[in-house]
């Protein structure tokens, strides 16, 4: 348990160090450098898309040398260099390229990382273990949006922004500082052969071919949360508010992703999944049709449920029946699908936007979450066989 809270607190500074600059990349872009919702989108699309595919290699890496901690450490060590390179971007092209960074160290990171929580784990808690995880993730988020808020009220202009990527750079060495306390778990493989990651794909568990599947439908309607922070904007509340916002929606997802973890160890995972896409598609509806600022608050919360209701199950889900010699590359194709996903779905939602309005945006993400739900729900086996890693 003790390396799960380490683990948990470094993802603790490295996402506060993140969030702190995330919801005011989209403002900074539209209203510094004049880009368009369009541009931003492409910008989210190129920045995820191209980190992706480092997900699954960063996930076969870890299965065939069963060194974690090494891998996860040099994802984490982008989160600094990130926050450099947007103190040096001075054009959307620039902020291109430091988002890229920025993906590319996500990208490296959360499949070592999640097979490090999983690991470290009793098999029968994982949900709860995960959820401890993300609790704390969503925490540090929480923290550095907060921190963003007081900062942009002693600041103002474009100060306030260059202020902001500086002091983010703090938290960012404290998350590397402690990583040095996480201890590798250092299992070796059940088996000496050579790691055939074709033929494990070929037996993969049905509900893992299902649910990957589901996850790339679902994710074409999930675009960035740029898209959130500006439909914020677009109903009128300003850029300080925009902040607190989203911490309303890391703090509710800090909260209860404990309590949604140890619920799915209790009634499966297959009933939390299913309900978490259908307080999605709950979520973008309200964004689409939101008709004044009370409703949009209550989406920010029900996001922040969301969260913690898919975030960590799924990662356990996919854990427990995942093949024992490939858990690191499923959870890195998870990533990676999502990642792939987001391409097109950021494009498609910025386009939309542009053309017919947010309510376009929205509604579509909305109908896909419960195409989703509905898959889930009448193709995944409610308790499916478990592989777990001892």
């Amino acid at each position: 348990m003790l390396n799960i809270i380490l683990i948990g607190l470094v993802s603790f500074f490295a996402d506060m160090s993140t969030e702190m600059v995330y919801p005011m990349i989209p403002l900074y872009l539209t209203s510094v450098l004049g880009a368009t919702p369009a541009l931003v989108g492409v910008i989210e699309g190129i920045a995820e898309s191209l980190a992706s595919i480092l997900r699954v290699f960063s996930g076969y890496v870890t299965d065939k040398y069963r060194k974690k901690k090494p891998i996860a450490f040099l994802g984490y060590s982008t989160v600094l260099i990130y926050k450099v390179a947007l103190l040096l971007a001075h054009s959307w092209a620039g902020i291109l390229f430091a988002r890229v960074i920025d993906r590319f160290g996500k990208g490296i990171r959360t499949a070592p990382r999640d097979v490090l929580v999983s690991e470290s784990s009793d098999p029968k808690t994982l949900g709860h273990s995960f959820g401890i995880h993300k609790a704390l993730d969503m925490g540090g988020s929480a923290v550095g949006i907060l921190a963003a808020f007081f900062i942009m009220k002693t600041w103002t202009g474009v100060t306030v922004y260059r202020n902001l990527f500086l002091i983010s750079t703090i938290p960012a060495v404290v998350a590397l500082v402690m990583f040095f306390f996480i201890k590798e778990t250092n299992k070796p493989r059940e088996s000496k052969t050579p790691l055939n990651v074709f033929k494990g794909l070929k037996t993969l568990n049905p509900d893992l071919k299902l649910y990957l599947t589901v996850v790339f439908l679902f994710n074409l309607g999930n675009s960035s949360n740029s898209f959130l922070l500006l439909r914020a904007g677009n109903i009128g509340f300003d850029a300080a508010s925009v902040v607190l916002l989203y911490f309303l929606y890391n703090l509710v997802s800090s909260l209860l992703s404990i309590p949604a973890g140890k619920l799915s160890d209790r009634i499966g995972r297959k009933r939390v999944l299913v309900t978490g896409y259908i307080v999605y598609a709950i979520v973008y509806a309200g964004f689409a049709w939101a008709p004044g600022k009370g409703v949009l608050i209550g989406a920010f919360a029900l996001y922040g449920l969301y969260t913690a209701m898919i975030a960590g199950v799924e990662r356990a889900f996919i854990a427990e029946i995942a093949p024992k010699e490939l858990k690191g590359t499923m959870l890195g194709l998870h990533s990676t699908i999502v990642g792939i996903a987001l391409l097109p779905a950021s494009l498609i939602a910025g386009e939309l936007w542009s053309a017919f309005g947010p309510a376009a945006t929205f509604s579509t993400g909305s109908g896909l979450a419960l195409v989703a739900a509905l898959m889930l729900a009448i193709g995944l086996n409610k308790k499916p066989e478990r592989n777990m890693l001892q």
